[in-house]
This record gives structure tokens, C-alpha cells and sequence, in this order.
């Protein structure tokens, strides 16, 4: 079997490769995470994805490379993470009763072989008032996340609907697709 390795070590990407039972490393990848002046967050996404699996890749011929990014999509500016709890009340307070679009890239890379797929989450915030948001944010601290909440937790609380195709993506890997690459690959999945 081929050598596997997720280029992250987010807590959250680990956690959810891991209920696929295939044996797996985590490297942390070292990318520059900056958009490109213009650059739509769709396309960001897409470009970190594989920006990250092939710095891994480059590193180790012949296994193959998850890279995986999420950029939140608000009015179509990209919103990443915040880093400090008012980056997160500003950007949560700038959500508030709007829709926000989710792209989550995925890149599955060995040597010069690439797959790709991208899933986009919509999330419908309610009306959040600036005292809840505060609270929110102190219970969660969620400061390594795009767009300052998670979903898996009580960030559930501040949406009015979630529109997906992978309930896992808006956590930050969507499975459903990288079974699917993980398949053409070779990976038996199941």
C-alpha cells in the first residue's frame, strides 16, 4: 500500500482522516497562506490546496499528499482565520444575517499526479446580536478557524440553515469527495 500523508496538522482535518481507517502521517506543511491581490476565495482555496500538498510531496517522492484549505466567502471577499478574539467578533459580527460561502480545496498529490476537488458549504447566520457573539466566542475561542466558528460545536447556534452536499467539509475535509480521489488512487475505501 502507498504512503499516505495529510499535509496539515489541524486537529480538526486529522480527527475527520481518521475515520476513514487508513493509515496516515500528519506534516506540517510551510506555505504562505497570503491571498493574491484579486484572488477570489474559490480560487485561493483551490490554489492552497495544492500549494500545501506539493511543499509535502517535494519532501517525500512517492507518498501520497493530501493538501486541503478552507477560505470563507463573504460577499465575495475571502475571510480566513482570525487569530485574535476581535478578528473573530469582527468577522462573526460581519456574517450576521448574511449568507457566507464555504470552499473547502482538496489536492491529492504523488510526484507529478494531481487530483483535485473543491466543496462549497453555504451557511445562512442569523441576525447575531453583539453580546452573543462575545459569549460565543469566549466559550469557543475558535481563532484557528476560518470564519470564527465551530460548526461541530456551538457555532451550530449562530446559523439560520447550512446548504451542503458533505456534512464534513464545512469542518474542513470533505470525505465525500476524497473518497473518491483516494479510490481513483488506489486506496481501497472502504
Amino acid at each position: 500500500m502507498s504512503t499516505l500523508l495529510l499535509a496539515s496538522t489541524s486537529p480538526y482535518r486529522r480527527a475527520l482522516l481518521q475515520r476513514l481507517a487508513l493509515p496516515f502521517d500528519c506534516v506540517r506543511p510551510d506555505v504562505d497562506e497570503s491571498p493574491l491581490a484579486g484572488e477570489p476565495p474559490r480560487a485561493l482555496a483551490v490554489r492552497l490546496a495544492a500549494a500545501k500538498a506539493a511543499e509535502v510531496a517535494k519532501r517525500y517522492p512517492g507518498a501520497w499528499v493530501i493538501g486541503s484549505d478552507q477560505v470563507a466567502d463573504l460577499d465575495g471577499h475571502p475571510l480566513g482565520k482570525p487569530g485574535s478574539v476581535p478578528a473573530a467578533q469582527a468577522q462573526l459580527a460581519a456574517m450576521s444575517g448574511k449568507m457566507v460561502h464555504f470552499h473547502t480545496a482538496i489536492c491529492l498529490m504523488r510526484n507529478a499526479e494531481q487530483l483535485h476537488a473543491v466543496d462549497t458549504t453555504s451557511v445562512r447566520f442569523r441576525d447575531l446580536q453583539a453580546a452573543e457573539v462575545a459569549r460565543y466566542v469566549d466559550a469557543e475561542q475558535p481563532l484557528d478557524c476560518a470564519g470564527s466558528f465551530k460548526c461541530e460545536g456551538l457555532g451550530i447556534a449562530l446559523f439560520d440553515a447550512i446548504e451542503n452536499r458533505d456534512p464534513t467539509a464545512l469542518v474542513g475535509l470533505p470525505l465525500i469527495a476524497l473518497c473518491g480521489l483516494l479510490r481513483q488512487a488506489g486506496f481501497a475505501v472502504p
